[in-house]
């Protein structure tokens, strides 16, 4: 059976211990009583036991093997054996048969899962299906708190190592490819449609592989509740039809990504939802719009793309709760290592996990974290939408998640001393990056940042032309429009984002021909230090 949107809790998987296949005291060898006795499972001293347990060596050996490995609460072993024994012995004593019936309804009794995943728990009176997160006992962020220090720790085990809601023994997190998922008969069904039980019951609603990918990002936030879509704009779009309502208004700023920008100003108009875009500093222009506008919600980067600029996240927090607004922040650049929004005071956390937490420029996904009351508003229409994430991209995901600390760790280190290379390099006229005391929020960076991220905006000293040959001269990054990945980067806004806008409609965000924003993959630092030198001769 499967989960569904409701709020729901699935049992820690434990491992069951082996069952006992030892060998019943037999007649001697040679005597014809042997393979009979077995097949009948006849009444005597080992009774239904004996029925259930005994097969010929061959049988118990391979089965036991499959047992432990594909172990349920209720024991394969148990089902396949009584199965077994009652088609052998449908000839012979009824009583027995009925036994080993009761036996096999025992085994999979309604609200077990025939299929190797765990018992579906009853849902909590007043839970319902508000599109409240799936979730796994015993996997909430601050279990991990007890036995794990270190962010890079969570990152590995966080949504498996306590327990997950697929039952193997694998090491790695199975990929569950399925559009579906199946009732036993109808009255587990009605079970479901009455609350009762618990189950994805459609694909889009949710996925075994999906909830692992969702508990580690929470568990890395400190969120309640994390919810994956298929990309990051998706993440984006569907938060704020969620959070705000038609008529209603949000701020935003003036630094964010193209698209988000695009989506603000041109579709949430025809819902009758207007925005007020301020600078990310700029405390008295948010002020004035929370006392001009019934505002529902703030939106924003920190860091920002492209300029990484940064927002004060705990005194933008404060003033928005004061006046009944929420607080959402894109920390896509800064990953849930270098950033903890929600601690330093959002409600909300969205990450385009395609970028760093991914990590390996070969999946698309979008994430959004905070508590599951305000989660639950954006599932339910994340349901509606449509827009799910694919199994076998959650499974990169938890792949990619796994060496996010190692990746990360390398990005901050190399950003930050390229960065500083750059900054006193001649044909370099300004580079962006919070790790830079030039840079305007370097002191609030240090504040609420453990490290300052893998992206390095610059601007090269010189027209469209020299900006081309410059990055043509690059050997190691790819032309190409993400960041985060292990393979550096290097885009040139100007061109890649922002083409379909003359010189003059550029300059109104900043956009200058020399821009350009380099992402830094894992490389090693000196073969990147000697590739941009090299390139900057050439100009």
């Amino acid at each position: 059976m499967a989960m569904s949107s409701c709020a729901r809790t699935f049992p820690s998987f434990k491992c069951r211990s082996d069952a006992d296949f030892s060998r019943p005291e037999m007649p001697a060898a040679g005597s014809g009583r042997i393979k009979s006795q077995i097949l009948r499972g006849t009444a005597g001293a080992h009774g239904l036991s004996s029925l259930i347990f005994r097969f010929p060596p061959n049988f118990v050996r391979q089965l036991s093997i499959k047992a432990r490995r594909n172990c349920s609460n209720i024991g394969i072993a148990q089902v396949v054996a009584a199965t077994w024994a009652n088609n052998q012995a449908a000839s012979g004593s009824e009583p027995t048969a009925k036994a080993v019936d009761a036996a096999a309804e025992a085994a999979v009794a309604p609200g077990d899962v025939e299929t190797g995943y765990e018992k579906v728990v009853e849902a909590a009176e007043d839970g319902g299906c508000n599109g409240e997160k799936v979730k796994l006992e015993g996997s909430p962020f601050h279990d991990y708190a007890s036995f794990l220090s270190s962010d890079g720790s969570v990152a590995i085990h966080a949504g498996e190592r306590l327990g997950r809601g697929i039952v193997t023994d694998a090491l790695t997190t199975p990929v569950v490819n399925t559009s579906a998922y199946f009732f036993k008969k109808t009255a587990d069904l009605i079970a479901f449609k009455e609350k009762r039980s618990a189950s994805f019951e459609y694909g889009r609603y949710g996925n075994y592989t999906t909830i692992v990918a969702e508990e580690k990002i929470s568990a890395l936030e400190g969120a309640e509740s994390t919810i994956l879509m298929a990309s990051g704009m998706c993440a984006s779009i569907i938060l704020l039809m969620a959070l705000v309502p038609a008529g209603g208004h949000l701020v935003t700023t003036t630094d964010c990504y193209r698209k988000t920008q695009i989506f603000i100003e041109t579709i949430l108009p025809k819902m009758g939802i207007t925005a007020t875009v301020i600078d990310p500093a700029d405390i008295d222009g948010l002020e004035a719009a929370l006392e001009k506008n019934n505002v529902a919600l703030f939106f924003t980067e920190s860091p920002t793309n492209p300029f990484l600029r940064c927002v004060d996240i705990e005194r933008v927090s404060k003033l928005c709760h004061d006046k009944g607004a929420l607080v959402c922040i894109d920390g896509t650049f800064a990953t849930p290592l270098n950033q903890k929004a929600l601690a330093l005071g959002a409600d909300i956390v969205l990450h385009s996990a395609t970028k760093f937490i991914g990590g390996h420029n070969d999946v698309l996904a979008g994430s959004i974290s905070g508590p599951e009351k305000l989660i639950s508003a954006v599932r339910n229409l994340h349901h509606i939408f449509g827009g799910a994430l694919n199994p076998n991209a959650a499974y990169l995901i938890i792949r990619g998640m796994k060496t996010l600390h190692l990746r990360v760790q390398q990005q901050n280190s190399t950003a930050q001393r390229m960065a500083e290379i750059l900054e006193a390099h001649p044909k370099i006229r300004r580079v962006y990056y919070p790790g830079l005391a030039s840079h305007p929020e370097h002191e609030l960076a240090k504040r609420q940042m453990k490290g300052f991220g893998g992206v390095v905006s610059f601007e090269v000293d010189g027209d469209l032309t020299t900006t081309a040959k410059f990055i043509d001269a690059l050997r190691i990054p790819y032309i190409a429009p993400s960041f985060g990945g292990c393979e550096s980067i290097v885009d040139p806004p100007a061109i890649m984002s922002y083409w379909d806008l003359p010189p003059s409609e550029r300059a109104k965000f900043g956009i200058t021909d020399g821009l350009i924003r380099f992402s830094f993959g894992i490389e090693d630092f000196e073969d990147l230090k000697a590739d941009i030198l090299q390139a900057l001769e050439a100009i």
